[in-house]
């Protein structure tokens, strides 16, 4: 009830304190726009044209800071365009002329009077009707006693005298207060919506542009690092015993005729060392995509690494569906790094991770009772998880003080 009380209350300043604004604004833009288009050909016009913009844009983003309350959304500047580097004082004062979205805030301006006016009238309309009505058991003493006055129940044909009255309006008060939630949202939205297009459409879609461009970066960047941290793993390890083990055997070769005990050891330590290989083989393979991923799905992969921890982990998959293989890619490789990260630094006792689909979303939550610490800054493992994850649309939020417990939570758009 209150959440309810504080929205009509929000909705009602915006259309009601507001209004004086819009009006004050329409009349400076038309203002403004007519002396700089009147007195254009003579140049001095221009600048008038450019002040006016400017003006727009102040009335603009005082606009945008009501539509986060109203709207629900954080606010959204769009980035206007910049005067070139090393221009000129005319330059720079007629950069405003050159920017699309000032444009949109003096259309704004102008186009939002109408618009803003509707939503006055029909905010103070859905508050008046409900105050009367309720309020008439007060002034209706009154106003029932003036000779030759007529009231609304008596035109009905309901009756005459004060308590017919009172019951008919009292009941329309109720009415209408019943409405007055639905009215005065409906009012504000229908000024709010214009506000979205014009002022915030454009910013909210280069901001989604920058997003994805981000995104594709951040996959970028995730696979080159990975890729590098292969390569750099192989050559280190493998490498470096596969070229032993050749020299190994190579020497085993040459005991076999002089000392084939000699010989036989070398083998045996030949063995030994392609058994490691293999181990260390093995390892690396769990940060490439399995094929039990790519076969069976993400619950039976995420049990195959909840099985191979060192640290007990408790599995919860909720749920059974196949998605893109970019999206099961990386809930893999989140939950293989972060069950990595805990085996070797978190000094946790249990794991626990669970996956559930809630409608539109995967939510990947993975815990541990560690001495915690762990943190999505650049140069960290967790880093690149969030990279990873920014490249599906998805977003890694870390919870992790000293001390502990850890908490990681991911979300990632599976439609």
């Amino acid at each position: 009830m209150r959440s309810l009380m504080r929205r009509v209350l929000l909705d009602t300043r915006y259309t009601l304190v507001g209004f004086p604004t819009t009006v004050i604004t329409f009349a400076l833009m038309l203002a403004g726009l007519a002396a700089g288009v009147g007195t254009a050909i003579a140049w001095i016009g221009v600048p008038v044209l450019a002040g006016t913009l400017m003006v727009a844009r102040g009335f603009a983003d005082a606009e945008r800071g009501w539509l986060s309350d109203v709207l629900k959304r954080p606010p959204v500047r769009p980035r206007y365009k910049p005067a070139p580097v090393g221009a000129g004082r005319f330059r720079r004062l007629i950069n405003p002329l050159t920017s699309g979205q000032s444009w949109l805030d003096l259309l704004h301006g102008i186009v939002n009077f109408p618009i803003a006016l509707v939503a006055f009238v029909l905010t103070v309309v859905s508050w008046a009707i409900p105050l009367a009505g309720l309020t008439y058991p007060l002034y209706g003493i009154v106003t029932s006693r003036i000779p030759g006055n007529v009231e609304l129940p008596e035109l009905l044909g309901l009756g005459t005298g004060y308590l017919v009255n009172a019951i008919f309006y009292v009941s329309v008060g109720l009415f209408f207060l019943f409405l007055l939630p639905f009215t005065v949202r409906g009012a504000s939205l229908l000024r709010a919506g214009l506000g979205r297009v014009l002022l915030t459409g454009v910013a909210e879609l280069h901001t989604r542009i920058d997003d994805l461009a981000e995104g594709r970066a951040a996959a970028v960047s995730a696979e080159a690092n990975a890729l590098r941290k292969l390569e750099r793993d192989i050559h280190d390890g493998p490498q470096q015993r596969l070229v032993s083990l050749a020299m190994e055997l190579s020497r085993a070769q040459r005991q076999l005729n002089k000392d084939p005990q000699a010989a036989q050891a070398t083998i045996s330590s030949a063995i030994t060392a392609t058994r490691e290989t293999l181990d260390e083989l093995r390892a690396l393979s769990r940060g490439i995509a399995p094929p039990i991923l790519s076969d069976r799905g993400l619950a039976p992969a995420l049990a195959a690494l909840a099985g191979r921890c060192t640290v007990p982990v408790d599995l919860e998959v909720q749920t059974s569906e196949r998605y893109e293989a970019a999206i099961e890619n990386a809930i893999y490789f989140v939950v293989a790094e972060t069950l990595t990260n805990v085996a070797k630094h978190s000094k946790a006792t249990v794991c626990t991770i669970q996956l559930i689909s809630t409608g539109a979303v995967l939510m990947l939550t993975i815990g541990d009772d560690g001495v915690g610490g762990a943190h999505v800054a650049k140069g960290h493992g967790l880093a690149g998880l969030a990279d990873r994850l920014r490249a599906v649309d998805g977003e890694l939020m870390v919870r992790s003080p000293e001390g502990g417990p850890t908490v990681i939570f991911a979300e990632v758009p599976c439609v």
